[in-house]
């Protein structure tokens, strides 16, 4: 028996992989209550023979480490469904996002105890990544809680 192979959709996941640095903008939020910047770092890799991403994300605020956090990015081939396994220093169980491309933005959700979350990556551009997450108490409206832009490191 041939082992399976990854298919365009694991292929597309690739395109998150690399070293990345960039700058955040943190809107106000219940632990932050005035806008501020951050800087962000994301080092990750496609793993399991090309079967997922996984990544180290650590953010710094004035050069100290405010926020660290790990991820799995998967495609479920069962669903047709992007997924992300989201573990950070909140010390709260994970958060699983689920969602899709259109084109090379990948746009996933989640609900969870603190309410619905929804997170964009935007790799239209070579070496540069753009991501937003967003917060609703209800899936319907949503409020800015984070936007960074980031570069690839060579």
């Amino acid at each position: 028996m041939d082992m399976p192979k990854p298919n365009d959709a694991h292929k597309k996941l690739a395109k998150l992989a690399g070293s990345w640095r960039g700058e955040e903008i943190m809107h106000p939020s219940p632990w932050a209550p005035a806008a501020h910047k951050a800087q962000g770092k994301i080092r990750s890799a496609v793993g399991v023979d090309g079967f997922l991403v996984s990544g180290e994300y650590e953010q710094s605020r004035d050069g100290a480490v405010t926020y660290r956090g790990h991820s799995v990015y998967w495609y479920d081939d069962e669903k047709k469904r992007y997924v992300l396994h989201w573990w950070d220093s909140m010390g709260m169980a994970p958060n699983v996002f689920e969602g899709g491309f259109q084109g090379d933005v990948l746009t996933m959700t989640t609900v969870s105890p603190m309410g619905h979350h929804k997170v964009v990556y935007d790799v239209s551009k070579p070496d540069e990544m753009r991501w937003k997450m967003e917060s609703s108490q209800d899936g319907q409206k949503w409020t800015p809680m984070m936007d960074g832009t980031y570069r690839r490191e060579k």
